[in-house]
């Protein structure tokens, strides 16, 4: 058991007598005077830590220990989400960006279903599915399914969206993203998958892909990407989009457009009998002539009851990937555009994936739905989507 210390020493917290006074004892709600040195470490709320006493402390210790377990804690992210370090892991950053404290994962009620890996971090179904080794042809009930989890996730990410500014943390797009997902009946697909730590993604200036969110605040002259995927009804609908924050650089809001404009060139060539392949000729051709290069290592997948399965869809020219487009097929096509090379490192975490040469990138996603002549974007922005930067800029 840990030893309490009084607030009134400065050497040994940040809070302050009267401050603490304020608040009543976790225990027995007589004004507090002492504060759990380990709640301090972990920077969890006071009102959780705060006693009248060593002996209220005691007597509450069995009970209180439990707060400071790692989901609860302000903490660097380690080992894939599995573990928490007090201390900023060592690594040679490629940029300018730098992990902060990651806050507690947020909690889903019980009410809404989940899929399998929420409760340990294992997506056994997925693992063990003959869907990542044959690409199915969904029914009209899975493709219904699918419109309606696409449509969610849409709305989500556009609330989102509204809250990207300077001084606003990855972790409050975070909360928004939590709150909006699970008051519409749903689950955060990325929550605990393979023990992700939070409910969204989101990868700042040269994060590629899988940034997990924490306590830093967006700046002016960012650029970030917000990856939302809801779990809604037994069907996930995944998509992401890159934003500026303030005002940013021309060179980085190039950037973005290619990102985009690489993905709704690849879904003009979507239709029956054409080649997953093919999807990464089309993407690295448009980047390549403007400067940019395309991430090799992460890819567009399929989806649908399971998160990821078969078909995986490269972005880069010259694959060798397997496969024919098929009408009631769905996948995600998801190209991450690079400012410089196309080569990628990870972070400590295990999860952040950043450009090797510490350039910006930038990304955008749909969830496609195979038909007849094309492709449809279950995920496609509605009228009341707030404005990409070149969208507002025209609006000006």
């Amino acid at each position: 058991m840990t030893v309490m210390t009084e607030t009134s020493r400065a050497d040994e917290t940040s809070t302050s007598q009267s401050e603490t006074a304020s608040i009543p004892c976790a225990s027995c709600g007589n004004p507090g005077k002492l504060q759990c040195p380990k709640c301090l470490e972990l920077q969890l709320p006071k009102p959780a830590s705060v006693f009248c006493s060593q002996d209220c402390f005691k007597k509450a210790w069995a009970g209180h220990k439990e707060c400071h377990k790692l989901t609860n804690a302000w903490m660097y992210v380690t080992n894939r989400g599995q573990k928490r370090s007090p201390k900023m892991p060592y690594c040679d950053w490629t940029g300018p960006l730098r992990p902060e404290l990651v806050g507690p994962t947020r909690k889903v009620p019980d009410s809404i279903p989940r899929p399998d890996y929420a409760n340990d971090g294992t997506p056994r179904s997925e693992i063990e599915s003959r869907q990542q080794r044959t690409v199915p042809i969904r029914s009209a009930k899975e493709i219904a399914g699918m419109r309606v989890a696409c449509r969610l996730a849409r709305e989500v990410l556009d609330k989102a969206h509204a809250a990207v500014r300077p001084g606003v943390t990855t972790d409050e797009i975070d909360r928004i993203v939590h709150e909006a997902t699970v008051e519409a009946g749903a689950y955060p697909s990325p929550l605990n998958y393979y023990n992700f730590p939070k409910s969204v993604c989101t990868s700042v200036n040269e994060v590629i892909c899988h940034g997990i969110p924490d306590k830093r605040p967006l700046q002016d002259g960012d650029i970030v990407n917000v990856d939302v995927t809801a779990y809604y009804k037994g069907y996930h609908g995944d998509l992401n989009e890159t934003y500026v924050v303030g005002q940013v650089d021309d060179a980085s809001k190039k950037l973005i457009r290619c990102a985009y404009d690489c993905l709704h060139k690849a879904m003009a060539e979507v239709k029956p009998g054409v080649r997953f392949r093919e999807i990464g000729n089309f993407v690295s051709q448009h980047a390549q002539q403007q400067g940019f290069s395309v991430v090799r290592t992460f890819c567009g997948h399929g989806i649908s009851d399971l998160f990821h399965c078969a078909p995986n869809i490269p972005h880069y020219s010259h694959n060798k990937v397997n496969g024919i487009m098929r009408e009631g097929m769905l996948f995600t096509i998801e190209p991450m555009i690079n400012a410089g090379g196309w080569k990628d490192i990870t972070w400590p975490d295990e999860w952040t994936a950043v450009t090797r040469d510490g350039q910006r990138s930038a990304q955008f996603e749909h969830t496609l739905l195979v038909t007849a002549d094309g492709c449809e974007a279950l995920t496609k922005r509605l009228p009341t989507s707030p404005p990409l930067w070149w969208e507002a800029e025209q609006q000006a």
